[in-house]
């Protein structure tokens, strides 16, 4: 035990002078859920909370991925260090990511101030994957500045980023009924800045309409943040420098009070529970045997029993209750 705790303090020191390779390692570890998961996050817990978490979110097509590499850009411009964690659709063979959007973001590969990382959802629903708040702490502990959290596109579902990032970032574009669905799923409401992608196409104003329209159903509170709309063509760079100065006017804002703070206690309270959840099942998948489970389903199926008894029965049998 003491060899494998050196091993992962190297590890995390190495990832604290920036090595490239042993942030990519640490990830991994990370994502293949490794037994050392605790260790690996209590080693983590004293250096996270300085990066800035941004999470675009968007349906397929909007262009997240051409914009976030645009965004990389800019902020490297800045003398930002820039990590990225581009979730992607888990491949049906490897069970991997399909890489997608590193593709996209191939021309920052050689720059030693941009990680970019994808993880696979494997499954998971919401447009993020289950690793990516540690994901998260691992490039806060690697120093940087920004971290871009680019979600799969699966759109209204992913109102899940809204829980991890400090600045949310829905992408919307002309020509897939965006303004309309942004306005039935809530994310003008939740949105910290909200984008207009290929702002060179016809339709792209009467997004930015409807955003605002949306925008304007919402109650009024003076002392909330109001989400200003960015109109943006990724191709070309248009719009991008405004997109990230409207990111920084959000984290002004948030350190200007107790938002960042009140965020970060939501993020953390969220982690929290999923984590507990997830031991929960753990231990009733292994409290409750098959046959008991099979039991207790012929029995509401056959009318004695109700499911809420019988699940009740089940955690009790489970968790020694």
């Amino acid at each position: 035990m003491t060899r494998r705790s050196d091993d992962l303090d190297e590890l995390v020191r190495r990832v604290r002078a920036g090595d490239a390779r042993a942030v990519a390692r640490l990830i991994s570890l990370v994502e293949n859920d490794s037994c050392r998961l605790r260790e690996i996050a209590i080693a983590l817990a004293p250096f996270a909370g300085a990066a800035h978490v941004v999470g675009l979110t968007g349906a397929p097509g909007v262009g997240k991925s051409t914009l976030t590499g645009a965004l990389i850009g800019l902020l490297r411009e800045r003398d930002l260090r820039v990590g990225v964690l581009a979730v992607d659709p888990t491949s049906p063979l490897s069970g991997g990511a399909l890489l997608g959007d590193r593709i996209r973001m191939e021309k920052h590969a050689t720059d030693r101030g941009v990680f970019v990382r994808s993880l696979a959802t494997r499954g998971q629903l919401g447009g993020l994957a289950a690793a990516v708040p540690q994901a998260v702490r691992v490039l806060d502990a690697a120093g940087c500045d920004v971290i871009i959290v680019e979600t799969v596109g699966v759109g209204q579902a992913e109102l899940e980023i809204v829980a991890l990032a400090d600045t949310a970032v829905p992408v919307l574009a002309p020509g897939l009924g965006d303004g309309v669905q942004a306005a039935k799923a809530g994310i003008a409401e939740i949105a910290d800045v909200l984008v207009v992608n290929k702002s060179d196409r016809d339709g792209a104003a009467q997004v930015a309409r409807d955003l605002r329209g949306a925008q304007a159903l919402a109650a009024a509170d003076e002392s909330r943040w109001r989400a200003p709309i960015v109109p943006t063509t990724a191709t070309t760079g248009a719009g991008v420098a405004a997109l990230a100065d409207a990111i920084g006017q959000h984290r002004a804002w948030l350190g200007s009070g107790d938002g960042l703070r009140q965020r970060r206690l939501a993020r953390a309270a969220s982690e929290i529970e999923a984590i507990a959840l997830a031991q929960m099942r753990a231990r009733l998948a292994a409290g409750a045997t098959p046959a008991g489970l099979d039991a207790a389903a012929r029995r509401v199926q056959a009318g004695d029993t109700d499911p809420y008894s019988a699940a009740t029965a089940l955690i009790d049998t489970a968790f020694g209750g």
